[in-house]
């Protein structure tokens, strides 16, 4: 039985018997895996973590980080573990932003990054991406007494959104933007963007739909906002690991499937998005997507542009 100590370790309570073809599975598993190599000799992996992307993955205070996201990252890690004939696993976790989170993977600072990031055919020229386990839909979050109510209603307004996102630019493209004029205000991080929403700065922020619904859940008067308009953009949220290694990508992508054929997925949506979350019991209250349930009965990795063509 697997325990996640507060430092992110994971321990096993009992040492079951294993079999002759679990020892060679060990020893072969991560043959030709940087990643995997590195995990058995450190015995320490790094997660890449958000700060504020409730409730897939952010700071519950103390250095401690949590989420949908981070949870299912935990459970791949102890998979793989198990696999690597492991008996601990240190997870450090390293903060990281919307601007640096695909160098970081890059450069192997994050061996596997577990936040917000869209599958999009950009950024797999950099990096790999594991299969999707969650399909957002952008949206667009105000005060719910701005009278905005569509793109239209942006016209002349001041929209927000994070840096190193590709939201705004999504609505930019948007059939319905055309002849809409809006000025950018850019935030650092999503609580940052959102600070710009719920000060006045900006008259809109447009996000990812989980990420707009747990900034206005953990917001000091939520019925102050209102998610409104039409989907910008459907795109699969997922996993990243390194371009170079595709072993260990095969090796998450085994978990992955496990997590999903074990029938886990159901109840981790309803602990994330639709019961009160740490630390301050919010509940975010978004709906399993039927897109979201498609993912895992189809695993895949198909990139945004393959869920947006016409």
């Amino acid at each position: 039985m697997l325990k996640r100590i507060n430092n992110g370790s994971l321990f096993s309570k009992s040492a079951p018997f294993v079999l002759f073809a679990s020892l060679v599975f060990a020893s072969s598993a991560h043959a030709g895996s940087q990643t995997m190599d590195k995990m058995k000799s450190s015995g320490a992996v790094t997660m890449g973590v958000r700060e504020s992307s409730i409730p897939m993955s952010y700071t519950t205070g103390d250095s401690r980080f949590d989420g949908y996201h981070v949870e299912i990252c935990r459970m791949i890690l102890a998979d793989i573990k198990d696999k690597l004939g492991m008996s601990t696993l240190r997870i450090n976790y390293q903060p990281v932003t919307s601007q640096n989170r695909v160098p970081l993977v890059q450069n192997g600072t994050v061996d596997i990054e577990c936040g917000t990031t869209t599958n999009n055919v950009n950024r797999a020229k950099d990096v790999g991406f594991a299969n999707t386990l969650y399909v957002e839909e952008v949206r667009i979050a105000v005060k719910a007494n701005s009278g905005i109510k569509s793109i239209a209603d942006l016209n002349g307004k001041k929209v927000a959104t994070t840096t190193g996102t590709t939201s705004v630019q999504l609505l930019r493209k948007n059939e319905k933007a055309t002849g809409v004029n809006f000025d950018e205000v850019f935030g650092k991080d999503h609580a940052d963007s959102f600070l710009l929403l719920e000060s006045g700065r900006a008259d809109a922020f447009v996000m990812d739909g989980s990420i707009l619904a747990g900034n206005i859940a953990n917001s000091k008067n939520p019925k102050d906002y209102k998610i409104v308009g039409e989907v910008l953009s459907t795109e699969p949220i997922a996993i990243m690991v390194s371009k170079n290694d595709p072993e260990f990508k095969a090796a998450v992508n085994a978990a992955i499937a496990k997590i999903v054929a074990n029938g886990k997925m159901p109840g981790l949506w309803n602990k994330w998005f639709l019961s009160p979350i740490p630390p301050k019991n919010i509940v975010v209250g978004l709906e399993l997507s039927p897109a979201t349930k498609n993912a895992w009965a189809n695993l895949n990795d198909k990139p945004a542009e393959d869920y947006n063509k016409k």
